[in-house]
């Protein structure tokens, strides 16, 4: 079986000895994890297998012979299976309200999304709201990828499992397949052993105090950089224990931090925006909704000057008119005289003339200085 965009790479079958034991802790994908445990409820059945690492999906679409064959074997070899837990109504209520409350700001969108998650159907209509709204959306993406990896890690811990992130390792891409493929050998080369190594310090660090509880780090906030979107260069699938009883189950697709949802109705993330009201949608850049949205301010503002009344478009034409067809004989060349009378006067009392000043000032001079009595205090006796 092949998985969305990956291989798988059986390289020999394992004669059937007593239980087989890995050389170095197993390379698990997280995103796999997530959306596993995401989709696990009643009807769907998720396994972990204890082995090799590999996620084996209950599908029933599959048909009776193939589902009575996988049955028999995980029944026959119950400690090797590991039953991934089922997202309650209770847990996923958890994370939405955890959610409002450390993440959301706005009073409104607060309301809003506690009305929602009382209603029917919360689970996928507020995965709608938040996808309608994207200053939510990446806070949203960011929270539900670090509450479950806690919630990954807490599980695989309590299981027992000695395991890595593929998505948490410096390691190139034919290196960690080198790894795989001498899973089982005792004795490798030093570039192997080298990598198991790291591979192992690596793995002590999931069972640590920090990987439960994340402190933020101290000091300077990085400077905020432009995100670069890389396309993940994940490792081939190679499980050499696989049984042809569990093959077609075989749980492989490829994910990314952004496109695993909360949703449990829908494989992918574009399956879920399609579903949205509307058909397909598209994500809007922000910049692009403040730049239409700046344009149709400006459209709104010419269309009021427009129909604006105090615009007189025949005084204008009066007045360039008058500009080019009369000379104005002046030394300095003002043309006050010309447009005497287009302009609009300024609001207030009319100036007065020149006569009425001149008494003005006539009546202030004649006035003189006020005079002014001193005030006397008494004398202390």
């Amino acid at each position: 079986m092949q998985g969305e965009g990956n291989l798988i790479t059986v390289l020999k079958r394992v004669p059937n000895k007593k239980q087989l034991k890995a050389c170095s802790p197993l390379i698990l994908r997280f995103h796999r994890l997530m959306d596993a445990f995401a989709k696990s409820d009643d009807e769907r059945d998720f396994y972990l297998d204890r082995v090799e690492g590999f996620i084996l999906f209950a599908d029933l679409d599959k048909g009776l012979e193939r589902i009575d064959q996988l049955e028999k074997e995980i029944e026959k070899h119950r400690d090797r299976y590991c039953l991934i837990p089922k997202m309650t109504f209770y847990e996923t209520k958890k994370f939405m309200e955890g959610f409002v409350n450390e993440k959301v700001y706005d009073i409104d969108t607060k309301e809003k999304l506690f009305d929602i998650i009382q209603s029917k159907e919360a689970r996928e209509n507020f995965l709608e709201f938040i996808y309608d709204n994207l200053t939510e959306l990446e806070k949203w993406q960011q929270y539900y990828h670090e509450r479950s990896r806690i919630r990954v890690i807490e599980w695989l811990r309590n299981e027992g499992f000695s395991f890595v992130f593929e998505e948490d390792l410096d390691l190139s891409r034919q290196s960690l397949e080198k790894v795989k493929q001498h899973l089982f050998e005792l004795k490798v080369s030093r570039d192997i052993q080298a990598m198991r190594d790291t591979i192992a310090a690596k793995a002590q660090t999931y069972y640590s105090t920090e990987a439960l509880n994340p402190r933020p780090k101290r000091g300077r906030p990085p400077k905020q950089a432009a995100k670069v979107d890389i396309e993940p260069n994940y490792t081939l699938d190679i499980y050499e224990t696989a049984l042809p009883e569990v093959r077609p189950f075989l749980y492989m697709p490829d994910f990314t931090s952004t496109s695993v949802t909360f949703s449990a109705k829908f494989d992918t993330e574009a399956q879920f925006i399609a579903s949205l009201r509307g058909g397909a949608r598209v994500k809007i850049d922000s910049r692009l909704e403040a730049l239409s949205q700046r344009l149709e301010s400006l459209r709104h503002l010419s269309d009021r000057l427009r129909s604006s009344s105090e615009l007189d478009l025949a005084k204008e034409g009066k007045l360039f008119e008058a500009l080019s067809h009369r000379q104005v004989a002046s030394k300095n060349g003002k043309v006050a005289g010309v447009v005497k009378g287009l302009l609009p006067k300024k609001r207030g009392y009319p100036p007065k003339e020149k006569s009425e000043i001149q008494e003005i000032i006539k009546k202030k001079r004649a006035a003189g200085i006020k005079q002014v009595t001193q005030i006397k205090g008494r004398k202390k006796k």
